[in-house]
């Protein structure tokens, strides 16, 4: 009665299938999945399930896109090169809502970065791929151009207070170093 689906939409079943619907019968529901096959669910094991229908309301999806730049950048010109990006990006591609308006949060230090999160908005489910993918390059590019920094986790070790004796530390420091040369072949 209350029809959480309909023929054509996109779900996911709490067992981590996802498919289109293809019909909805009396006793079961027919599900295309991905791979092309059907998976037949009996309606009441699906009343009885949590399930994500991609569909509805709606068909437009946010995509989330993480983001880490450099402890040295400036986090408010960091905001408007991933704003600019974004908003190209939703106005020119095909599967780019033109209308939403896109925005940042930053949200954690981490070991060799400060995190971001920038929202995006697609036409369906499928394309937030497409979208975050043109997004990614566009961004890599952009911030290239504007000497905005996407670290490599480093890893740091402090000797003394490590407790490593001075002759020791030397050694030590050479081992990484040969370690973290690239091999000849």
């Amino acid at each position: 009665m209350d029809k959480p689906i309909r023929i054509g939409d996109f779900i996911e079943l709490d067992s981590g299938e996802q498919g289109f619907v293809e019909k909805i019968g009396w006793r079961s529901t027919w599900v295309r999945m991905l791979p092309n096959n059907i998976v037949i669910v009996p309606n009441s094991k699906l009343s009885n399930s949590k399930l994500i229908n991609y569909y509805y309301p709606e068909r437009e999806l946010s995509v989330p896109v993480e983001v880490g730049v450099h402890y040295s950048s400036d986090l408010e010109h960091v905001e408007k090169v991933c704003l600019e990006v974004a908003e190209d990006i939703l106005r020119h591609h095909e599967y780019g809502v033109d209308t939403y308006t896109p925005f940042v949060l930053f949200h954690t230090f981490d070991n060799s970065s400060i995190n971001l999160t920038v929202m995006l908005r697609t036409r369906e489910y499928f394309n937030r791929f497409f979208i975050k993918s043109a997004f990614i390059k566009q961004l890599k590019k952009r911030f290239d151009e504007e000497g905005i920094v996407i670290p490599f986790p480093i890893t740091a070790l402090n000797l003394t207070q490590e407790g490593v004796q001075e002759g020791a530390k030397e050694g030590v420091v050479q081992a990484l170093h040969v370690a973290s040369q690239p091999k000849k072949e």
